[in-house]
Protein backbone atom coordinates (compact mmCIF):
# COMPACT_ATOMS: atom_id res chain seq x y z
CA UNK A 1 0.00 0.00 0.00
CA UNK A 2 1.81 3.36 -0.75
CA UNK A 3 0.78 6.30 1.44
CA UNK A 4 -2.29 7.80 -0.06
CA UNK A 5 -3.88 4.08 0.31
CA UNK A 6 -2.50 3.79 4.11
CA UNK A 7 -4.27 7.37 4.52
CA UNK A 8 -7.53 6.25 2.92
CA UNK A 9 -7.52 2.61 4.84
CA UNK A 10 -7.37 4.39 7.80
CA UNK A 11 -10.26 7.04 7.59
CA UNK A 12 -12.10 3.53 6.68
CA UNK A 13 -11.24 1.80 10.17
CA UNK A 14 -10.99 4.81 12.42
CA UNK A 15 -14.37 4.40 13.49
CA UNK A 16 -14.47 0.80 14.78
CA UNK A 17 -10.66 0.98 15.90
CA UNK A 18 -11.85 3.80 18.53
CA UNK A 19 -15.21 1.72 19.64
CA UNK A 20 -12.91 -1.77 19.93
CA UNK A 21 -9.99 -0.04 21.66
CA UNK A 22 -10.23 -0.29 25.53
CA UNK A 23 -9.04 3.57 26.73
CA UNK A 24 -7.04 2.48 29.71
CA UNK A 25 -4.56 -0.44 30.37
CA UNK A 26 -0.53 -0.27 31.43
CA UNK A 27 0.35 1.33 28.00
CA UNK A 28 -1.47 4.24 29.13
CA UNK A 29 0.08 4.28 32.52
CA UNK A 30 3.59 4.69 30.82
CA UNK A 31 2.24 8.50 30.42
CA UNK A 32 2.70 8.97 33.61
CA UNK A 33 5.98 7.79 33.73
CA UNK A 34 6.55 9.98 30.84
CA UNK A 35 5.98 12.92 32.54
CA UNK A 36 7.44 12.60 35.30
CA UNK A 37 10.75 12.83 32.79
CA UNK A 38 9.66 15.92 31.41
CA UNK A 39 9.88 19.53 33.08
CA UNK A 40 6.80 21.51 33.96
CA UNK A 41 4.17 22.07 31.96
CA UNK A 42 5.51 20.11 28.62
CA UNK A 43 4.61 20.74 24.89
CA UNK A 44 3.73 16.70 24.04
CA UNK A 45 3.67 15.80 20.06
CA UNK A 46 1.53 12.99 20.26
CA UNK A 47 1.91 11.10 16.86
CA UNK A 48 -0.54 8.83 15.41
CA UNK A 49 -3.32 9.85 18.24
CA UNK A 50 -6.31 8.81 16.35
CA UNK A 51 -9.27 8.78 18.06
CA UNK A 52 -7.04 10.72 21.24
CA UNK A 53 -8.76 8.50 24.09
CA UNK A 54 -6.10 6.70 25.22
CA UNK A 55 -2.80 8.87 24.77
CA UNK A 56 -4.04 12.18 24.02
CA UNK A 57 -6.66 12.54 26.48
CA UNK A 58 -3.98 11.46 29.24
CA UNK A 59 -1.34 14.07 28.09
CA UNK A 60 -1.02 17.97 29.17
CA UNK A 61 -3.47 20.34 27.26
CA UNK A 62 -1.02 22.32 25.89
CA UNK A 63 -0.02 18.86 23.74
CA UNK A 64 -0.23 18.18 20.13
CA UNK A 65 -2.13 15.62 18.39
CA UNK A 66 -1.02 14.51 15.26
CA UNK A 67 -2.21 12.25 12.55
CA UNK A 68 -2.54 10.88 9.25
CA UNK A 69 -6.02 10.11 8.75
CA UNK A 70 -9.05 13.14 9.10
CA UNK A 71 -10.88 10.94 10.14
CA UNK A 72 -9.16 9.85 13.36
CA UNK A 73 -8.84 13.77 14.21
CA UNK A 74 -12.67 14.39 13.67
CA UNK A 75 -12.90 11.86 16.38
CA UNK A 76 -9.71 13.35 18.53
CA UNK A 77 -11.79 16.61 18.47
CA UNK A 78 -15.04 15.28 19.60
CA UNK A 79 -13.22 12.85 22.79
CA UNK A 80 -10.06 15.98 23.25
CA UNK A 81 -11.78 18.99 21.85
CA UNK A 82 -9.31 21.21 24.10
CA UNK A 83 -6.01 19.54 21.98
CA UNK A 84 -4.39 20.90 19.07
CA UNK A 85 -4.62 18.88 16.02
CA UNK A 86 -2.85 18.60 12.79
CA UNK A 87 -2.81 16.18 10.18
CA UNK A 88 0.35 15.00 8.58
CA UNK A 89 3.02 12.55 8.09
CA UNK A 90 5.63 11.58 10.79
CA UNK A 91 8.15 11.24 7.91
CA UNK A 92 7.58 15.09 7.35
CA UNK A 93 6.32 16.69 10.87
CA UNK A 94 4.47 19.93 10.36
CA UNK A 95 6.23 20.60 13.60
CA UNK A 96 9.27 23.25 14.07
CA UNK A 97 12.75 22.50 15.38
CA UNK A 98 13.12 22.05 18.92
CA UNK A 99 9.20 22.16 19.24
CA UNK A 100 8.32 19.57 21.70
CA UNK A 101 9.21 18.27 24.88
CA UNK A 102 8.19 14.50 24.39
CA UNK A 103 6.95 12.41 21.10
CA UNK A 104 4.87 9.40 22.23
CA UNK A 105 3.95 7.15 18.73
CA UNK A 106 1.48 3.91 20.52
CA UNK A 107 0.92 1.46 17.33
CA UNK A 108 2.00 3.78 14.78
CA UNK A 109 5.43 3.64 13.21
CA UNK A 110 5.08 0.46 12.02
CA UNK A 111 2.37 1.51 9.67
CA UNK A 112 5.07 3.25 7.69
CA UNK A 113 7.19 1.05 5.42
CA UNK A 114 10.05 0.11 7.47
CA UNK A 115 12.81 1.72 5.11
CA UNK A 116 11.43 4.60 5.98
CA UNK A 117 11.62 4.09 10.01
CA UNK A 118 15.24 6.22 10.09
CA UNK A 119 13.71 9.19 8.75
CA UNK A 120 10.92 8.94 11.15
CA UNK A 121 13.09 8.79 14.05
CA UNK A 122 15.36 11.48 13.00
CA UNK A 123 12.22 13.40 12.71
CA UNK A 124 11.11 12.86 15.99
CA UNK A 125 14.87 14.07 17.03
CA UNK A 126 14.19 17.12 15.24
CA UNK A 127 10.95 18.06 16.81
CA UNK A 128 12.36 17.73 20.58
CA UNK A 129 14.59 19.49 22.38
CA UNK A 130 17.84 18.38 23.47
CA UNK A 131 16.99 15.86 26.59
CA UNK A 132 13.65 15.28 25.24
CA UNK A 133 11.98 11.41 25.79
CA UNK A 134 10.76 9.72 22.63
CA UNK A 135 7.93 6.86 24.20
CA UNK A 136 6.85 4.62 22.04
CA UNK A 137 6.02 0.96 20.11
CA UNK A 138 8.95 -1.70 19.81
CA UNK A 139 7.96 -4.14 17.19
CA UNK A 140 9.13 -7.42 18.25
CA UNK A 141 9.38 -9.02 14.81
CA UNK A 142 10.53 -8.50 10.73
CA UNK A 143 7.91 -7.97 8.86
CA UNK A 144 6.46 -6.02 5.75
CA UNK A 145 2.71 -6.97 4.84
CA UNK A 146 -1.18 -6.17 4.29
CA UNK A 147 -3.64 -7.67 6.76
CA UNK A 148 -7.12 -8.14 4.81
CA UNK A 149 -9.96 -7.72 7.03
CA UNK A 150 -8.25 -5.91 9.85
CA UNK A 151 -10.93 -4.01 12.11
CA UNK A 152 -13.03 -4.86 8.76
CA UNK A 153 -11.21 -2.99 6.31
CA UNK A 154 -7.57 -3.55 5.05
CA UNK A 155 -4.39 -2.11 6.87
CA UNK A 156 -0.60 -1.97 6.29
CA UNK A 157 1.95 -3.04 8.43
CA UNK A 158 6.13 -2.73 8.63
CA UNK A 159 9.16 -3.68 11.00
CA UNK A 160 12.66 -4.00 10.77
CA UNK A 161 12.70 -6.29 13.90
CA UNK A 162 13.36 -5.02 17.64
CA UNK A 163 17.09 -4.89 17.64
CA UNK A 164 16.93 -2.88 13.99
CA UNK A 165 14.39 -0.45 15.78
CA UNK A 166 16.69 -0.09 18.53
CA UNK A 167 19.88 0.67 16.36
CA UNK A 168 17.63 3.23 14.21
CA UNK A 169 16.93 5.25 17.10
CA UNK A 170 20.87 4.90 18.42
CA UNK A 171 21.61 6.71 15.28
CA UNK A 172 18.73 9.24 15.25
CA UNK A 173 20.68 10.41 18.40
CA UNK A 174 18.53 8.44 21.10
CA UNK A 175 20.42 7.17 24.13
CA UNK A 176 18.99 5.97 28.14
CA UNK A 177 16.86 3.13 26.40
CA UNK A 178 14.56 1.79 28.80
CA UNK A 179 12.03 -0.68 27.20
CA UNK A 180 8.94 -1.91 29.49
CA UNK A 181 5.79 -4.55 28.45
CA UNK A 182 2.33 -3.28 28.69
CA UNK A 183 -0.98 -4.20 27.55
CA UNK A 184 -2.09 -2.62 24.11
CA UNK A 185 -5.33 -1.43 23.11
CA UNK A 186 -6.79 -4.52 21.76
CA UNK A 187 -5.83 -6.57 24.76
CA UNK A 188 -2.37 -8.21 23.86
CA UNK A 189 1.09 -7.17 25.15
CA UNK A 190 3.35 -4.95 23.14
CA UNK A 191 6.79 -4.02 24.21
CA UNK A 192 7.47 -0.09 24.58
CA UNK A 193 10.57 2.33 24.68
CA UNK A 194 12.07 5.12 26.45
CA UNK A 195 14.89 6.68 25.27
CA UNK A 196 16.08 10.35 25.30
CA UNK A 197 17.39 12.74 22.75
CA UNK A 198 20.97 13.30 23.31
CA UNK A 199 21.40 16.82 21.55
CA UNK A 200 24.87 16.49 20.46
CA UNK A 201 24.38 13.26 18.68
CA UNK A 202 21.48 14.34 16.33
CA UNK A 203 21.86 14.76 13.26
CA UNK A 204 22.06 17.88 11.85
CA UNK A 205 19.10 19.45 10.57
CA UNK A 206 17.86 19.07 7.10
CA UNK A 207 17.22 21.97 4.57
CA UNK A 208 14.08 22.81 4.83
CA UNK A 209 12.75 22.08 7.83
CA UNK A 210 14.27 25.09 10.35
CA UNK A 211 12.21 26.47 13.13
CA UNK A 212 9.47 28.58 11.91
Amino acid sequence: MDRNEVRHAWDSVSETYAERRDPTGSDAALLDDLLERLPGAPTVLDVGCGDGARTLANLPPNSVGLDFSRAGLDLAAETVPDSRLVQGDMTALPIATDGVDAVTAYHAVFHVPRDQHPTVYREFARVLRPGGTVLMTLPSGQFETVRRGWMGGSMFFSAPGRRATLDQLADAGFTDTETVTATDPLGSDSEFVFATLDGDQRPPTPLGRRPC
